[in-house]
């Protein structure tokens, strides 16, 4: 198990609240001893003018699930915080709900790498992160 603070998904799902974790609906569906699911309603919140998923919403789906795989990888008071977010809209996305999964790549000390890919409701990647 990569991860060292205990957790459920009903404790993840509860962090949403207040904050714009729960303004866009982000659930947490899976939790193994090595991955975090997390999935994005694709609607009028987080569509761009033109009817499309916009890049920003789904950097916060990947942001989210970066924070929180990185403070369940932490210890005690240990603090996490981004060093950077890279996203590749690779195709547009309408009306289906966006999922994205984290796994660990990479660990050091100091930096940890994660990787997130977005496939849409036929399985084709919309767009990956790390």
């Amino acid at each position: 198990m990569i991860w060292k603070r205990q957790t459920t998904l009903e404790q993840l799902n509860g962090m949403g609240e207040g904050n714009m974790v729960g303004l866009l609906d982000i659930r947490f569906d899976v939790f193994t001893d090595d991955t975090i699911e997390a999935t994005m309603p694709v609607d009028s919140r987080t569509h761009q003018p033109f009817g499309l998923l916009h890049g920003g919403a789904s950097v916060v789906l990947a942001e989210t699930l970066g924070s929180v795989a990185g403070y369940l990888c932490s210890e005690g008071e240990q603090k996490v915080v981004g060093l950077e977010v890279n996203a590749n809209h690779i195709r547009s996305v309408r009306v289906v709900g966006c999922v994205a999964s984290a796994k660990r790549c990479t660990s050091g000390l100091a930096i940890r790498c994660g990787r997130l890919k977005y496939p849409t409701s036929r399985g084709v990647c919309a767009a990956r992160r790390g």
